[in-house]
């Protein structure tokens, strides 16, 4: 039996969908594109365009609704199937877009650049617990001008998995999505075998800005799957309440359905968010904290009751250092999660308000993705009926070390962690100079970096990526990029 975690009854779930709905009916929602508003008002909305505020029909949003998708998959570089997002199937993926790196040589932070970025995508490309990439962190060493498209060219390179992206630039998009062409060949290939999820962020409260709702647009276009991030801060931008928050993330969520569906009926989506309560002693947005987990659990909730997919910010820590309350909040975080079957956990190797990223806490929170995935696979009799044969067999040998029972489902019973979890005795501990786990890690990073690279790109389409990226660059006066053809 899979363990479940539940905390909304049916009949609360309803309400808070029907006070959504009225939020949009009644009082409105600011959208900024000028663009999704003529598409609504083509469709029965009633649109304000001197306040920008837009009123949705309930009509209107039943029908996007039903036309979006309940399901889809998600493909590798080589158009292998990694994800099927339905039901409580569970997928991790680490955090995106932070702004700092933590240096484990200065056991500080500094602006993260091309090698750190180089680095990341290889440890990924061997971290089995992580089904995809992100495009995790900025790289200070390019123009902001092509910071989008500059990191997923560098995940497309040095990683085979699919990536969780996103644009900051309206003009990002066009060779965003030209990458993605270069990998599948053509649109309709792209269209079948979705290698991206663009995050998609409105602003709180109630607002879809332009850039974000141009994104939108432009993924539903090309079929390219999105996951809305919804951002409300209980107690700041967001009533205090959880159900408060819940009624706002709905209704902002929901026009994002509304408008990508409007552009393109069956647009994939993730129904997803990063709200956080506000702390108002220290004026911040805690990802650790407990209420900030129930939320993201229980939109999920929300989502499948609607029927869709779902993702949330929720295996990561607000943590400065990787440290005690690194592991205590993503650990905390993931098995929640996992239990209540939220499809895409986005977090790992994050800290610090989502502003941080760590390899060493990416490398140890693949552990706790690893836990969590065996958590769910709950407990099931496996050959133990009738158990007195297994039982005459112990008291015969003393021991079950090689039956044939344990050989045939030791591995599947029992999850094995990598080394950067100390399961040793103290004897051999001191014996191996008693490693902390920021050494444990330091060594798994190591360890995978020294491999030879079991993941190299077709020649034509790596030829074809850096020509993009090099006309791209050349745009804003940046003729030579950090990472060249050659070394490669």
């Amino acid at each position: 039996m899979r363990p479940k975690l539940n905390l909304l009854d049916k009949n609360l779930i309803e309400n808070i969908i029907s006070e959504a709905y009225e939020l949009l009916i009644n009082l409105g929602i600011e959208i900024c594109n000028s663009q999704a508003k003529n598409i609504l008002y083509e469709h029965k909305a009633d649109v304000d365009k001197s306040n920008l505020i837009v009123k949705f029909t309930r009509d209107l949003i039943d029908n996007a609704l039903s036309n979006a998708s309940s399901e889809f998959k998600l493909f590798d570089v080589f158009g292998n199937q990694t994800h099927h997002f339905k039901d409580y199937n569970v997928y991790f993926t680490p955090g995106s877009a932070a702004l700092l790196f933590l240096d484990p040589e200065i056991n500080s932070v500094r602006s993260p650049d091309t090698n750190d970025y180089i680095k990341y995508s290889k440890i990924i490309d061997n971290l089995k617990n992580i089904a995809s990439q992100s495009t995790a962190f900025i790289p200070s060493d390019v123009t902001e001008n092509i910071s989008d498209s500059y990191r997923l060219f560098l995940s497309l390179l040095y990683c085979s998995k699919p990536i969780v992206t996103g644009c900051f630039k309206k003009e990002s998009f066009e060779i965003m999505k030209n990458f993605q062409l270069v990998i599948r060949g053509n649109e309709n290939e792209l269209k079948h075998k979705p290698l991206t999820i663009f995050s998609v962020c409105p602003t709180s409260p109630l607002k879809w800005g332009d850039i974000t709702t141009q994104n939108l647009m432009d993924c539903a276009k090309y079929s390219i799957p999105v996951e809305f991030i919804s951002m409300p801060l209980s107690g700041f931008l967001a009533p205090v309440t959880i159900v408060g928050t819940l009624i706002q993330h709905t209704a902002e969520t929901l026009c994002g359905i509304v408008i990508s569906q409007l552009v393109n009926p069956g647009t994939p989506f993730l129904y997803g968010g990063s709200p956080a309560v506000f702390d108002v002693r220290n004026e911040t947005t805690p990802m650790g904290a407990v209420e900030t987990m129930m939320i993201d659990c229980a939109y999920n909730e929300i989502a499948k009751y609607l029927g869709f997919p779902s993702q949330a910010y929720i295996s990561l820590s607000d943590a400065k250092l990787f440290d005690a309350q690194a592991g205590m909040e993503s650990s905390m975080g993931a098995t929640l999660a996992a239990l209540s079957g939220i499809n895409n956990i986005s977090g790992p190797g994050m800290m610090d308000f989502e502003n941080c990223f760590s390899l060493e806490k990416l490398v140890f929170d693949n552990e706790i993705c690893g836990m969590a995935l065996r958590l769910i696979k709950g407990i099931e009799p496996k050959d133990d009926f009738p158990s007195i044969p297994i039982f005459q067999e112990l008291l015969n040998d003393s021991h079950l070390l090689i039956s044939s029972h344990t050989l045939k489902h030791i591995k599947t019973e029992i999850h094995n962690p990598s080394y950067v979890i100390n399961r040793s005795n103290r004897e051999r501990w001191v014996e191996n100079n008693s490693p902390d786990v920021n050494s444990l890690a330091k060594n798994e990073i190591e360890r995978i970096l020294e491999k030879k690279d079991s993941y190299i790109l077709e020649k034509e389409k790596k030829k074809e990526l850096f020509k993009l990226m090099t006309a791209e660059s050349s745009k804003f006066g940046m003729k030579n990029l950090p990472v060249n053809y050659e070394d490669y």
